[in-house]
């Protein structure tokens, strides 16, 4: 399944309560996801909160974008990648 690398810009910074009503958040945006065989990852997040970069496993750019709209999360650029691991063998 191929990878990507979500860009999101949140301007007032991303809030997510660490309680019950932010897991539940969370909890809808992983449910959303899996009915389109979209998984989410993990994500890093600058240290304002007002930029994610967010790893995703899904079938295409196209489905990411689309439960992203679904979530009501914004998109700035979604860039498929491959992973590169320093302790590969030769």
């Amino acid at each position: 399944m191929p990878r990507y690398v979500v860009e999101r810009t949140f301007p007032n910074g991303l809030s997510i309560p660490p309680n019950e009503q932010g897991a539940q958040a969370v909890r809808k945006v992983v449910d959303v996801n899996a009915k389109e065989g979209v998984t989410w990852v993990h994500s890093y997040v600058s240290a304002d909160k007002k930029k994610t970069y967010c790893i995703y496993d899904g079938p295409s750019s196209d489905t990411i974008r689309k439960v992203a709209e679904r979530n009501g999360l914004p998109v700035d650029k979604i860039t498929e990648v491959r992973v590169l691991d320093p302790y590969f063998n030769m």
